[in-house]
């Protein structure tokens, strides 16, 4: 089983910025891609961002400019930094994980969700 630890998140003033982390660890066979999806109260989880093992990214175009995601597959990480904050950023994000099995099928694993607050 594969386990993720996210990390970074917390309480941020409009314009700062917050880099968060993901660490995937336990019974890895083969992870292909990594990233961030997010959920604000009362709204439905969207996509933040993505990024494959070989280094192509995608962005949620509200972020774009303002995020960036980057890996280091060797050591199953991902990364976020958000910079220029608003407070419409503010939500819980969730970090995933795409691994292909041994049988060929994907399975995609999530994270426990990390806080993110925008406030002045």
């Amino acid at each position: 089983q594969v386990q993720l630890v996210e990390s970074g998140g917390g309480l941020v003033q409009p314009g700062g910025s917050l880099r968060l982390s993901c660490v995937a660890s336990g019974s890895i066979f083969s992870i292909y891609a990594m990233g961030w999806f997010r959920q604000a109260p009362g709204k439905q989880r969207e996509l933040v961002a993505g990024i494959t093992k070989g280094g192509s990214t995608n962005y949620v175009d509200f972020v774009k400019g303002r995020f960036s995601i980057s890996n280091d597959y060797a050591k199953n990480t991902v990364y976020l930094q958000m910079n220029s904050l608003k407070a419409e950023d503010t939500a819980v994000y969730y970090c995933y994980a795409d691994e292909a099995t041994r049988q060929g099928l994907p399975y995609r694993y999530w994270g426990q969700g990390t806080q993110v607050t925008v406030s002045s």
